[in-house]
């Protein structure tokens, strides 16, 4: 189990790999595997049977984990990928942006 400093619904840009660039939304973090499912990031197609909830089968398209290490934390005032500190602030933890100091927890 690896500790993370981002949360679903959080935006992150992917900095490695194949879709490098993208920009999405956290779906969901397995932290058991190190991994995240990112809004239209790694989208593979899968071949499904026909059943109730999908009575026609066919292909879908879904998006598949990649790897925690490989995206960053968005920042709105940089611009960028970033990475993240965390400053106390009224007795409770915040997570802040480590070039511009701004808060990433809304």
């Amino acid at each position: 189990m690896t500790s993370t400093n981002l949360k679903k619904n959080d935006n992150v840009v992917v900095i490695t790999g194949a879709d490098k660039g993208h920009r999405g939304k956290i779906l969901f973090i397995d932290t058991k595997k190190a991994r995240v499912v990112v809004e239209g990031v790694n989208k593979k197609k899968k071949f499904v049977r026909p059943s109730q909830q999908n009575p026609k089968g066919g292909a879908i398209s879904l998006e598949f984990p990649i790897a925690i290490s490989n995206v960053a934390l968005f920042c709105d005032k940089c611009k960028k990928g970033v990475r993240t500190g965390v400053q106390i602030k009224d007795n409770s933890k915040v997570r802040v942006c480590k070039k511009c100091g701004k808060n990433m927890d809304k």
